[in-house]
């Protein structure tokens, strides 16, 4: 039997931390492809969003100043967590193996924490609002005097030219013609298709096969890659994303990386009255937005 010491209870969390450190490595997150990981040093970030950073030009008379939107963009951190209970008696009986498969498990789930919250917010992009007001998905953003769209409901298609141009087609000729306040082009280049397990061999057929299902030439081979995510809500959507720009169509915002913490005072009224002891992991951050004008996205549905 092990004895309930000090020493001990620090041994058993050096062991679960060290099984909690592999589990890091576990993890294969794709949130890096599509969101820009910027830190947080407070309780929110605060974005003062310009309509897109303002181009160069020739400098003739004065400078032409680009103002900040009126809109404020506040995302505040949410806390997370994952804790293991380790019965008393499984220490005392040596019975902690499946500890360390919990604690590997919980550092599996530590790194997959920023993919899950990136691409939970993106597949409510149709009602979840950006920097501007509106969904991140809408027909209504606003770029000087103008009306824009980067929505739709077409179902990606290979059935045939006609409706591979309808759905991806489409999306894509919209990203490439958006311009900026002053009406010159924002060189959007639209370079991932997000798109749930359901859609995947469409999108691989898509942009990989030389013909479409109707024996037409395929207009749009390897103009994207091909990004399959579990998180997205429907078998329907997808989405397109221009991610080749400094700042990418998602934020992670990270105020606090996963960290293994326990509770071990043996005083404690946990292990009074109830002989447990705690390990766990904490992380603080959120997802956000970036500009709109870099992703499109569709339902899927059809008209």
């Amino acid at each position: 039997m092990a004895a309930i010491n000090k020493a001990n209870l620090s041994v058993l969390f050096l062991n679960l931390k060290k099984s909690f450190q592999g589990g890091l490595t576990l993890g294969k997150p794709q949130w890096q492809r599509v969101a820009t990981r910027i830190p947080s040093t407070g309780a929110a970030n605060y974005y003062a969003w310009l309509e897109m950073f303002p181009k160069m030009r020739e400098w003739i008379g004065e400078k032409q100043l680009t103002k900040l939107l009126k809109q404020d963009f506040t995302v505040p951190n949410k806390d997370f967590e994952a804790t293991v209970v380790v019965k008393r008696n499984h220490i005392k009986d040596d019975q902690l193996g499946i500890y360390g498969i919990q604690a590997a498990g919980a550092g599996e789930s530590a790194a997959m924490w920023p993919h899950e919250i990136v691409f939970e917010l993106l597949t409510k992009g149709f009602t979840e609002k950006a920097y501007d007001g509106q969904p991140f998905f809408s027909d209504k953003h606003v770029i000087g005097d103008k009306t824009y769209s980067n929505m739709g409901k077409a179902p990606l298609s290979v059935a045939s030219q006609a409706e591979a141009k309808a759905s991806f087609g489409a999306a894509r000729t919209s990203m490439k013609k958006l311009k900026d306040r002053h009406d010159r082009p924002l060189n959007i280049t639209p370079d991932v298709l997000v798109v749930p397990p359901a859609l995947e061999d469409v999108a691989r057929t898509l942009m990989t096969a030389e013909r479409l299902e109707d024996g037409k030439p395929n207009l749009y081979k390897g103009s994207a890659e091909v990004l399959v995510i579990q998180d997205l809500k429907t078998d329907t959507e997808w989405y397109l994303l221009d991610t080749t720009k400094v700042l990418k169509p998602l934020i992670f915002q990270e105020r606090e990386s996963p960290d293994f913490v326990s509770q071990t005072n043996m005083d404690s009224d946990d292990v009074f009255m109830r002989a447990e002891y705690k390990y766990g992991v904490e992380s603080r951050g959120a997802a956000a937005f970036g500009y709109w004008q870099m992703a499109y996205g569709s339902t899927g549905k059809g008209n």
